[in-house]
């Protein structure tokens, strides 16, 4: 019997639909949900330091809360769009205190766009996050969806496709999240 909390990290490129597959994840687990992008958008509507770099402060205060939340013996769900050279170092360390589980979001490209291109229009906090940049540098070419780089430790991992609806659906990646 394992008695480790559990942590799942959903991942996957911008626009993958990562945090509404999280949120959906943990309400039917009944565990909290870690998002890293409501992190900055919440410390940025503080008032952050703009002098200070803030996606480096959200990072920490990321890991830093997932490690508070394992050590408890909390279970929790954890969101972000980080590549593999920031999920894994910040994973890591973590192995020890939680069995760790990926769910890998994928997306159809254009769709990841269209994403993204429409939360930069209708939501103000994403402000934070600079979005219009963003789209700017997938446009040319500098920031492919394609080219995101998933998270590589040796952990059970179950790939999404969220381009129509979940693929696998809720059930089964529930499933996997508590087998």
């Amino acid at each position: 019997m394992n008695l480790l909390p559990r942590l799942i990290a959903v991942s996957g490129p911008p626009g993958a639909g990562k945090t509404t597959l999280a949120h959906a994840l943990a309400d039917a687990l009944g565990w909290p949900a870690v998002c890293r992008d409501e992190i900055k958008e919440r410390m940025a509507g503080a008032g952050a330091d703009p002098a200070e770099d803030l996606n480096l402060k959200t990072f920490d205060v990321f890991f830093g809360t997932l490690a508070d939340h394992l050590r408890s013996g909390t279970s929790l769900v954890a969101e972000a769009a980080f590549q593999d050279r920031l999920w894994r170092p910040g994973l890591e360390p973590l192995l020890g205190l939680a069995d760790i589980r990926v769910v890998r979001c994928v997306v159809a490209p254009e769709l990841a766009r269209d994403r993204i291109a429409h939360r930069a229009a209708t939501e103000p906090s994403r402000s934070a996050h600079d979005d219009v940049a963003l789209l700017r540098r997938i446009t040319e070419g500098q920031r492919p969806i394609e080219s995101w780089v998933p998270i590589a430790l040796d952990v059970p991992t179950l790939t999404v496709d969220t381009t129509r609806e979940w693929e696998p659906a809720l059930d089964r990646i529930v499933e996997f999240a508590t087998r």
